[in-house]
Parts: C-alpha cells; structure tokens; sequence
C-alpha cells in the first residue's frame, strides 16, 4: 500500500490578543426594593448577603440575540475589525432557550460576517473564559484570522422569582470581545477544569423534558447551594487564580486588574484578599449596579473598568470564571 501524502497543516500566528470589548445593559433598572417586596426581604439583607444594589432585566424585545448582536457591533468597533474578517463567532450562554439553531449563527448573521464558522458553547458562568480560551487556540492555530466571543444572558428568565435564595441575584445583559493575531504574548496559558461531583451545587429544578409531560407544574428554574458554593469558589478559585499567574509568568503586583466573573460581592473581595493583591490593583465590582449576569459578567465588566478609566488598554487582568458544572477557567491577558 503506497503512503498516503503529508497533509497541510494549519498556519497561524505566534500569538493572540483581545482587540476589542463591548457590551450592552439593558434599559430596565430593578432595584433591591422591588425584588424585597416579593420574598418578603429588605434592600439591608439584600446588599449584605451580595453587595447587589440594583441589576438590569431585559425588556421582551430585548432577547439574548439582540443584545449579543448590539455587544458583539460594539466590540468590533472598538477593535476597528469589520465583521467579514470575522473568521468564528462563539456565543457562551445558558438562556438560550431553543435547541437549535445555534444562537451564534442568529448573532453572525445580524452582525454582517459573511461565511463565518458559528457555534454555541456551555459552562454555565464560566462560559465566557472558557470561550475566550477556544478563540486565543483557534487564532494561533490558524482555524480563524478573529474570532468574536459573545457572551449574552437573560437570567431572569431563568430564575425562580419567589425563591428567597436566589431571585436578587441575578441580571441580564450581553458582553462580547474580538480576539485576533498579535506579535507579542498577549494571553497567557488557560488554566481550566470541572469537578462533575458537586454538579448540584448549581442546578435546573427540572429537566425541560419534564414540560413536555406536564410536570412540574412550573417553570424548571435555576437552584443553587450558596454555602457549598462560597466555600468553593473562594478556597479553589484561589488556588486556579495562583496557577494562572505562575503559568503565565507573572505576580500579583504585575496585574493592573482583577475582573473575577460578578458572582457575588462577598466573593469577589474574598477572592481579592486571598490573592493578596497590592493596592494599586484594581478589583472589578461591576456586580453592585449589574448583578450576576453569568457567562456576561466579566466582558460587562472590562468594559466599564476601561471606560471609566479605571484601568487602561495594554495592562494586565487576571480573569477567573467559574460556576455551573461545576466548572472554571483562568487566564491573564492584556486588556484592549
């Protein structure tokens, strides 16, 4: 039998960066009052168990595709890429409630890519920096010039309205970020995981197979262990957070930023003290006035940090997402 011939492999670029940043919020302000009246709450016990003081809620015109697509514009126009050299869209979501199509090729259509490859991928609040991790492989090994990485979430859908544990957490709204070719490291190595033992920490109250039965006779709904997931997120996110700064060769005191993913306000300054960050650090706090947005958090918050002039373009963030699965990912990069 002759030997097969030597196959072309795929060429790309030494290294990747994130050129580009953009997010949507959507025009409903909801403050902690007016979910304390449903749980029978205060905005007092709100903002001491989450450091929440208000979130946004999408309108019904307001779907998870109108606003990836008004992110992903904006993230585009930030990186002065136009949408045909867009080479893949990725969209992380977990309120996207229809099996198929996937909700990236709605996005890359709206946005004007023409043949851009378009999937859907899954991890919960993690998605965003597992996303983000697929780009920087997918730019250096060739498979696309950019990619855009999306980010969109209505939670509020998928949240239990009268459930004292978990209807103030939570908000809506999109972010998205360009990934493209560069000539210096600009992404350091993903640190990245799961642990399927403690899948019930955050959970789906039912299957939506279920529906189809007619039971339960309600919406299926997120539900979550707050107690096992603060303990988790605090004492092993800290310990993904070192390895992410050691793999890509930097300390603490080199970061200009710590944009953890806006699970909680508690943990977020956990996470801070754990890291021991220098004062100069700047810690993203974008939960405050956003809420929890999931997969949506950390690019809503580089956005705002860089356009309130809290950190710059060109300085280094460790980002961390984690959630769901459960599941995690880190990784330093320099900011657009």
């Amino acid at each position: 039998m002759s030997t097969p011939p030597a196959l072309r492999p795929p060429e790309g670029p030494a290294y990747a960066r994130v050129v580009g940043v953009g997010g949507y919020r959507p025009s409903r302000v909801v403050p902690n009052e007016e979910i304390a009246r449903r749980i029978d709450s205060s905005d007092r016990w709100i903002r001491d168990r989450s450091g929440i003081a208000e979130r946004r809620w999408a309108t019904e015109e307001e779907s998870v595709a109108l606003m990836g697509a008004a992110a992903a514009e904006k993230a585009l126009a930030h990186a002065g890429v136009t949408a045909d050299r867009i080479g893949c869209v990725l969209v992380a979501t977990s309120t996207h409630f229809r099996q198929l199509p996937a909700l990236a090729a709605d996005i890359a259509h709206r946005v004007g890519t023409t043949q851009a490859a378009a999937f859907d991928l899954s991890a919960a609040c993690a998605g965003f920096t597992h996303a983000l991790a697929v780009a920087h492989d997918m730019v250096r090994g060739g498979s696309a010039g950019h990619v855009l990485v999306v980010a969109t979430e209505r939670m509020s859908d998928l949240i239990d309205h009268d459930d004292r544990a978990t209807a103030f957490l939570f908000g809506d709204g999109a972010g998205a970020v360009v990934v493209g070719p560069c000539a210096t490291p600009a992404m350091g190595p993903v640190v990245w995981g799961s642990d399927g033992s403690q899948g019930g920490a955050i959970d789906q109250s039912a299957s939506w197979l279920d529906l189809r039965d007619g039971v339960p006779e309600r919406f299926p709904a997120l539900t979550m262990q707050g107690q096992t997931v603060f303990r988790w997120a605090v004492y092993e996110m800290a310990r993904v957070a070192r390895r992410a700064l050691e793999d890509a060769g930097v300390d603490a005191a080199d970061l200009d930023a710590f944009i953890p993913h806006q699970a909680n306000l508690r943990i977020v300054d956990a996470l801070a003290t754990a890291l021991r960050l220098p004062a100069q650090v700047a810690v993203a706090r974008d939960i405050v006035h956003t809420g929890n947005t999931s997969a949506a958090s950390i690019p809503l918050a580089i956005e705002n940090m860089l356009a309130g002039g809290t950190v710059r373009s060109g300085g280094l963030a460790l980002t961390i997402g984690f959630g769901a699965g459960l599941s995690y990912a880190a990784q330093v990069i320099t900011l657009p």
